[in-house]
Order: C-alpha cells, then structure tokens, then sequence
C-alpha cells in the first residue's frame, strides 16, 4: 500500500517522469529552513556558494532533518521502494532580479551511477512562481534515455557543468513547475528539465535531495551516501553519519571527504577539484 501517493499519482510519474506539488511542509516550517540558511549565509557574509551548497545535508542537522523527512520518504519510498540512501543535497537559489539559470539537462549525465533508479525531491523554501524562474520539466523524455550532452561552463548556469543537452526540446512541451514555499516536486534522473531567471524581488530558495535504492552503485568512484530508511544490504556505498552538530569538526571532516568523491565523478575528465560556486 502507498504511504503518500497515490496509485494513480505514481503512474503519472512512471509515464511523464514527474510529479508536483506535494505539500511536505508548512508555510511556517517552510520560512523556519529559510531562516536557518539565511542566518548561516549572514555569517559567512554572501549566499552559500560552492562546495558547501553541496551535500549540505552532512553539514548541517536541520539539512539532515528535511533529508529524513516523513513526508518525503514516504513519497520517496512509493516510488524506489522501502530502503532508501541520501545520495546528495544540493541548494539552487537563484537571486531576485538576476540572470542565474538552468539549461536543459538531464540529471544522470555525470553522475556516474549504475541505473536510472534515481529520484529528486525538490523542496521550495519561498514560493517559487513561474517569473521566479520556476523548474520546467519536458514531459516523459525520461524514456528517451541518456541523451548527448555538450558542456559551456557558462557563469549564469547553476549546474556543476553547465550542461545542456544537445537537442532542442520541441515548442511549447515544457510544463512549469510553480511551487509555493513548503511544496515538493519529484522527477526522475533521466527527465530533461531546466529553468530561466528569477525576475521577482524575493529569492528562489529549492532545496533537491537525491535518493536511491541500494542496490544502486556508483561506476566512477568509490562513493559514500546517507541511509534514511531500511537497510543497507548491498554494500555499494561507505555509510555516512548525520552531522552531531551545525559545522561541527567531524561534520566538516564527513562533508569534505563525501564532497571530494562527488567532485571527481561529476568532473571526471576536466581539471576542477571543487564544485562551481
């Protein structure tokens, strides 16, 4: 039996690759994660950038609480299935009023891992209108398999590479993705999806989580991940702990060894040695 969607929201996913808005937070809770990232990027004096926008759920407990979640394994597991690894975390913001964007891609093109058993859980910290430059997703070209990608390293482009794929996505088949703050969407790792500038006056805050079963491996690298839910059989992955504390010794330590394997995946074949700011 389902523990959050249902039958019908699940079939939606396996054939258009997506699924939104699921409420997992409220308004409040929602301002209460914004809160505690903005009092965090107060003091380090500008917004959480780089290595450090990156598996943040091992650096911080209230990271490493959304990551465990209830009301997002359970969507989680009805898709995956009960035993569930936290592969990564990772902070999109976009400023009020600037050119930050995400070009079409697809997830799974660096990520090195063995199967197409991935889900993203995107959580939205402030709503997250369509003028916002809200996710738009290409309905059910998660069936297209991996498509050719080419890399620009483009400035404005949140993603590690700035990939984009290397065909055009038809006219008028991207459905948007309006989120408002505390809402959750999923998609699958192989959908293709992207987003254009915020040209609100509020920042766009989403927090995507990475899930996958465990009998998923990592190809490139010996890779680590979190067990949120089951048990771990397989092996495939050295186990993380969740931080003790917000940027304690051992959380940098945890943060800096899982960061550095992430990094010579996902930048395999280049020169870089951390994440783009």
């Amino acid at each position: 039996m389902a523990k959050r969607l249902s039958a019908e929201a699940v079939a939606q996913y396996r054939r258009d690759g997506f699924y939104f808005p699921l409420p997992v937070l409220s308004a409040d809770e929602a301002r209460g994660y914004r809160r505690k990232l903005e009092t965090y990027e107060q003091q380090i004096g500008g917004p959480i950038a780089s290595n450090m926008r990156h598996k943040t759920h091992l650096l911080f407990t209230w990271a490493n609480e959304l990551a465990r979640h209830p009301a997002v394994l359970d969507a989680v597991e009805d898709v995956i299935g009960p035993d569930i690894l936290c592969w990564s975390t990772t902070f999109f913001i976009k400023e009020p009023q600037t050119p930050a964007f995400v070009s079409w891609h697809q997830d799974a093109t660096y990520w090195g891992l063995s199967t197409d058993d991935v889900i993203t859980a995107w959580v939205a910290f402030a709503d997250a209108p369509v003028e916002s430059g809200a996710m738009k997703f290409w309905p059910g070209s998660h069936l297209k398999n991996q498509l050719e990608h080419r890399d620009t390293f483009d400035k404005n482009n949140l993603l590690s590479r700035g990939q984009e794929i290397a065909v055009d996505v038809p006219a008028g088949e991207g459905v948007d993705v309006a989120l408002k703050a505390g809402d959750m969407s999923l998609h699958h790792v192989l959908l293709v999806h992207g987003s254009g500038p915020n040209t609100t006056h509020d920042r766009r805050i989403g927090f995507a989580m990475r899930y996958i079963p465990p009998h998923v491996k990592q190809l490139k690298v010996r890779d680590s991940a979190m067990l949120v839910r089951g048990r771990d059989t397989h092996g495939n992955f050295d186990l993380e702990p969740s931080p003790k504390a917000d940027l304690d010794e051992a959380a940098l330590a945890v943060h800096r060894d899982s960061v550095e394997r992430s990094v010579k995946a996902l930048y395999a074949g280049t020169d870089r040695t951390e994440f783009r700011a």
